[in-house]
């Protein structure tokens, strides 16, 4: 059997999850604080005809080798977590995080994750949630006699209430995450990340300290996918795709002429 048809086969496998990814990527858009997925490609074992430097005579060897590649595999899917784009919506409720961190967030059953999407949300009593109702961690609740909220670049809240406009009230701080390999988090949808082994622990800190970033009130962080790349990657994985399926119909030609020649 012609290796080809199996060495084309793995690309085609490889190309199609490139595809998935794209458009994954492409999909998310206009996910806050999404950030998007990059394939890496590894090539598969090789196979040694004739081993580089085997002798080719007394006292001579081969300058190279004889080696046919067994096709290709995906390595893995990074996550890459360059900043999107800082969109001002004038909503107080809305926080951005301008460097590296993380806000955490704490799951119903108490487990920690973490987030770059800052459009913060309040629930029935007041407390700082995600859209999906899950706290903000460390909890901050905003009292009732409220009237306008504010959230500095070092994460600081304070509001003003009725009855005492001249006065401000602090409610807390905003501490943020950063992570030695970011990369490493695990995405679990709904816009969060969880730790894992190869993210390391999370180093807190209040934001603008230790290398965590700026918090800016009244901005959002759009997805850092560009469109044009992502278009761009799309027909290189569809050309990509093609070739290899041209590859597996010229395979199939050369074993249908085989067969013809002992017809």
């Amino acid at each position: 059997m012609i290796k080809a048809l199996f060495t084309s086969a793995t690309g085609m496998t490889a190309q199609t999850t490139s595809i998935d990814n794209t458009a994954n990527n492409i999909a998310n858009v206009n996910t806050n604080g999404f950030k998007r997925g990059q394939v890496d490609f590894q090539d598969l074992i090789y196979v040694d005809l004739r081993p580089a430097g085997s002798t080719a005579a007394q006292g001579l060897t081969v300058p190279t080798g004889l080696q046919l590649g067994s096709g290709v595999r995906v390595a893995d899917v990074t996550k890459i977590f360059t900043e999107g784009t800082l969109v001002n919506t004038q909503n107080p409720l809305d926080v951005a995080v301008e460097g590296d961190g993380f806000f955490q967030v704490t799951l119903p059953s108490g487990e920690l994750r973490y987030t770059r999407d800052g459009g913060l949300k309040l629930n029935a009593q007041g407390n700082l949630v995600t859209s999906d109702g899950f706290l903000i961690t460390p909890q901050i609740s905003i009292p009732t006699s409220a009237v306008s909220i504010g959230i500095g670049s070092d994460g600081t809240v304070s509001v003003q209430n009725a009855g005492a406009l001249n006065a401000t009230t602090t409610l807390g701080q905003l501490t943020l995450a950063r992570f030695q390999n970011p990369a490493g988090l695990s995405a679990q949808g709904r816009n969060l990340f969880a730790e894992t082994a190869s993210s390391g622990a999370p180093l807190l800190a209040t934001p603008g300290q230790n290398g965590i970033g700026l918090t800016r009130q009244g901005f959002q962080e759009r997805s850092n996918v560009d469109v044009v790349a992502e278009l761009i990657n799309l027909i290189l994985a569809q050309r990509a795709y093609e070739f290899n399926t041209r590859a597996v119909r010229t395979a199939d030609n050369m074993l249908a002429s085989t067969t013809d020649l002992v017809r």
